[in-house]
């Protein structure tokens, strides 16, 4: 190592806290990278590898003119380790890039651990760390250190809740009554299905959403309940079977684009099961999370046609997400306001969802780096997803934010405007990637790179 070489703490190695440590270590910058598990555990991890997945498995659309494939396509270009280990352990899921989580996980860990420039600590960090700092602690950021943000902050932490949806396995599932098929088709190359449907007739959803409406919940910390929020896009499935009769039949259980092939017609609403690891053993049910007590989630789910048997390897369980009001706290680099050296990056900053949280990771890495060898930190296009994403979670009204996932509402519009929704998108994603593409060549963003990303780190 360089007597001059810069040095930086990366506190939380997650997605986001993965990403920026590799961004950082590629443009040649020393990371203390802290990691409290598997000396703590949060409520939702249960491994000691970097950036585990605890809800889905799936990181959204591949196609670049939805918005959760514009954003990877944005991290592609780059150069994401997020991404190319989410490509290396991708699984079947139709237009969607799911991944096997073990391997996934095995992947990042792997890349980290071997790069000259990541030291890695096993340790709690409960003090901001003095010096230049990049904080990517998640939505299950200890107590300690949450508080310590919180008195920088000089507010009351912001919190909601998040809901992890069951897992069966293959062999519990019994086809017929359930069948392989993507939604209108659309299923990988060679798949006999990538996703598995359990069908249900009228009587058997107005019985299933009743029963999810009586059933007993698991009871919030008397602290918590103070603020019982949910996150709209991941709601618990017995909170949306409140919200109406027809609620979940156009929610988690549309049978749209799909046909029974025992009747050739569409179900009345129907159940869909995503493969879950490499292996194809494992299948979680697609929107079900849910905080029902455990005896009660294998009574009610085992009423979903073809998994009367089903054999549950995880049920699905509530966990606190915490969340910082960036608005009044963050720049659009995602510095603090008021102190340059120190980052946040993650869903701690209000970025929703796995790849929101990575593409935090990836600007605040490439920024802290820019800083410590004495440059300007950057301010990404508001045309590009994630430029857009940053501009929305350091600017939206402060009283009222509330965490937000990568939508094509929050660019810019198209001039002239475009009427049809698909022409829409597919400009929005032309002129983001075009907007990208200047970006990267007017600031030279990747040309202090010492490596590709590909090399990152082979699959066992």
């Amino acid at each position: 190592m360089s007597i001059s070489q810069p040095e930086v703490i990366v506190v939380g190695a997650g997605l986001a806290g993965s990403e920026a440590a590799w961004q950082l270590a590629r443009r040649g910058v020393l990371v203390h990278l802290y990691e409290m598990r598997p000396k703590k555990f949060t409520e939702a991890h249960h491994t000691d590898q970097f950036a585990e997945l605890v809800c889905s498995n799936s990181l959204g659309a591949r196609a670049v003119d939805r918005a959760m494939g514009l954003l990877k396509e944005e991290l592609r270009r780059l150069g994401s380790l997020i991404l190319a280990a989410a490509e290396a352990s991708a699984l079947p899921a139709g237009g969607a890039l799911a991944v096997g989580r073990e391997a996934f996980s095995r992947y990042v860990t792997q890349a980290l651990s071997s790069h000259p420039n990541i030291l890695i600590h096993r340790e709690e960090v409960t003090e901001i760390p003095a010096g230049p700092t990049l904080i990517a602690t998640g939505p299950l950021t200890s107590h300690a250190l949450a508080e310590r943000i919180r008195e920088l902050a000089g507010q009351d932490n912001l919190y909601f809740y998040d809901a992890l949806a069951p897992i069966v396995t293959l062999e519990s599932i019994k086809m017929p009554p359930c069948w392989r098929q993507s939604r209108y088709d659309r299923d990988s190359e060679g798949s006999q299905g990538d996703y598995i449907n359990c069908p249900l007739n009228e009587a058997e959803y107005r019985a299933f959403v009743q029963a999810l409406r009586e059933a007993e919940r698991i009871p919030l910390r008397d602290f918590e309940r103070e603020d019982e929020r949910f996150f709209e896009a991941c709601l618990p499935v017995e909170v949306l079977a409140m919200r109406g009769d027809e609620a979940l039949a156009f929610g988690p259980m549309r049978p749209v684009g799909l046909r029974d092939p025992r009747t050739g017609q569409r179900p009345f609403a129907v159940v869909q099961l995503r493969q879950d690891n490499l292996a194809g053993t494992l299948y979680n049910l697609v929107g079900f999370q849910t905080n029902i007590r455990w005896p009660e989630q294998k009574r009610i789910f085992r009423m979903i046609p073809g998994l009367e048997e089903a054999e549950f390897v995880r049920l699905g369980q509530m966990h606190r997400n915490t969340f910082i009001n960036a608005p009044m706290l963050l720049r659009p680099t995602l510095q603090w306001h008021d102190r340059d050296d120190l980052f946040f990056a993650g869903q701690i900053i209000g970025t929703e969802g796995y790849v929101g949280s990575t593409a935090g990771g990836m600007l605040a890495g490439i920024n802290l780096a820019r800083w410590v060898k004495g440059q300007e930190p950057l301010v990404m296009p508001r045309e590009t997803m994630m430029g857009a994403l940053f501009w929305y979670v350091t600017h939206a009204e402060p009283e009222a934010f509330q965490p937000m996932k990568a939508n094509f509402g929050l660019l810019p519009p198209l001039q002239p405007r475009v009427r049809r929704k698909r022409e829409r998108y597919r400009g929005y994603a032309a002129r983001a990637l075009a907007a990208l593409d200047r970006w990267i060549q007017t600031f030279r963003v990747l040309e202090d790179v010492s490596e590709p990303v590909a090399a990152a780190a082979p699959m066992e």
